[in-house]
Parts: C-alpha cells; structure tokens; sequence
C-alpha cells in the first residue's frame, strides 16, 4: 500500500516585484498552513518522506508542516520536478518514489496537483485550494506502478474555519 500526500503551497503576495519562484506567503497562507497541518498531525500519519518544490511559497508551506508534525527538516528534500504546473513532471516525479517509502508528502502548485488528484483519485475535486490537502491510497508495491487510487481525504482551510 502506497499513501501519497498532496500539499498546494499557502495563499502567496503578489505584492513584492520578485521573480514566480520568490514570491512569499501572504498572512492568510501561514494561519491557513498551520490549520491544516494541525488537523493532520491529529491523526497521526506515519510519513517516511517529504518533498517540495523549490518556490517559496511552497517552501514556506512545507516549513511549517514539518514543524507542526515534528518532522525532522534534515530529512525532507527539494526537487525541481515539483515546481510543475502541468502535472506531467510531478507524475513521473511520483513513479521514481523509491518504493521502500510507504507514505510521502508532496508540497507544490496547481494545476498540477488539482491535475494529479483527479487523474490519481477516484473523486472528482474542481480545484484544490491553496494549503489544500489531498491524501490518495494504491493497492501497489511500487511507485512505478501507480494508477487510479482511492481519494482517502481531503483537507482544505475553509472547511476547517468556523
């Protein structure tokens, strides 16, 4: 069984003349990263291995998730493939997982990870917010062997918002 965890980077400013890949978070994308690490940290996902993209919003998004689930930041990694807006660079990305990782995180962008979840899950989601969480499940050994999966759960800020 193979769990793999899609992370859309948090809400980002637009307000700085920077470069796509230097963009940084606005306020509402780290309150909104800290809501939704929390409700995952509340069930206690066993996680073997983290990824993002090299942006910093996605970055950012991913630092806070790894301190909220006390991931150690030493053992996470940045991989170009995830700074993707296709989805064709994050699926072969997600086929090379070395398949002695059961569960892996992914932190990156759409379209490529709204993308991704309709054509890996077996529910149809229109959009997956910014700090949204998508969590997909394979009756696989192996990455390579990926197809269609079960959409375990989603978690996105304004369902989590009173």
């Amino acid at each position: 069984m193979k769990t793999l965890i899609l992370v859309r980077h948090g809400k980002s400013s637009w307000e700085y003349n920077v470069g796509d890949k230097d963009r940084p978070l606005l306020e509402r994308g780290i309150r909104d990263g800290d809501l939704v690490s929390s409700k995952l940290r509340e069930q206690h996902v066993k996680i073997d291995a983290v990824y993002s993209s090299p942006a910093n919003r996605a970055l950012h998004t991913c630092m806070i998730f790894l301190r909220k689930l006390d991931y150690m930041f030493n053992q996470f990694q940045i991989t170009n493939d995830l700074y993707d807006f296709s989805g064709d660079d994050v699926f072969r990305f997600i086929k090379s997982i070395d398949n002695t990782l059961d569960t892996v995180m992914i932190f990156g962008h759409n379209h490529a990870f709204t993308h991704i979840a309709n054509s890996l899950g077996n529910t149809y989601i229109e959009n997956v917010p910014t700090t949204g969480l998508v969590q997909l499940t394979f009756d696989v050994l192996a990455w390579s062997s990926v197809d269609k999966g079960i959409t375990k759960q989603t978690i996105f800020p304004k369902h989590l918002k009173a």
